[in-house]
């Protein structure tokens, strides 16, 4: 049980440590309970409708020990700086409500989360993804596969995530000297709320 607790709404993120695990997840809210969740070709699909996304173009991340470009050598490119850039696809993504955010969707080779049968989300749990699609630990896979097994209790859910308090490339060690060193600029402060989507009328 949880005192003062609530459930989720769509499109939050917030925070979960899989079973027999000890790490802390950040996932989304895709699924409340009663919500039916399937991903067909790397589509969501909730209550039987397209959860609608569009192609906002690619972004360039600095490829490091924690973000690699391991899809395709075809999505890496050498910037102005010298550094080698991994070019992420965008898809905006809108869920019933009007909460949008952006996803990761490689689209070079299909992934075991892809493809994902319709389910049903019990009373009292929530389906959970990650927004880099192809590469996360979630509700769409098995404890065996390391991710959550299904739908999570929504007791299981430490809280709301609300912003990133500092991020690390991955060289840092044990010695504190090499923690200032792999701190990632621009990403710290960064707010984690979805938001909401604005309709574009067309005349057409």
């Amino acid at each position: 049980g949880r005192m003062f607790g609530r459930l989720p709404a769509r499109g939050d993120v917030v925070i979960v440590t899989p079973p027999g695990s000890g790490t802390d997840y950040i996932k989304r809210v895709i699924g409340l309970p009663g919500d039916r969740v399937a991903v067909r070709d790397g589509v969501l699909y909730l209550n039987g409708q397209v959860v609608p996304r569009r192609f906002v173009g690619d972004r360039s991340v600095p490829v490091d020990a924690n973000t690699r470009c391991d899809a395709s050598p075809s999505l890496l490119a050498r910037g102005r700086d010298g550094k080698t850039y991994c070019r992420l696809p965008i898809y905006r993504e809108t869920l019933p409500g009007g909460r949008s955010y952006d996803t990761v969707d490689m689209g070079v080779r299909p992934s075991i989360g892809d493809h994902y049968p319709e389910r049903r989300v019990p009373k009292g749990h929530v389906f959970l993804m990650g927004d880099n699609r192809d590469n996360s630990a979630d509700s769409r896979y098995s404890v065996a596969e390391r991710g959550l097994g299904g739908p999570v209790p929504w007791e299981n859910i430490g809280g709301r995530a609300e912003f990133i308090t500092f991020s690390l490339d991955g060289s840092a060690g044990w010695n504190p000297l090499t923690w200032f060193a792999s701190f990632r600029s621009g990403r710290a402060g960064h707010s984690l709320h979805p938001s909401e989507e604005i309709r574009e009328v067309s005349a057409k």
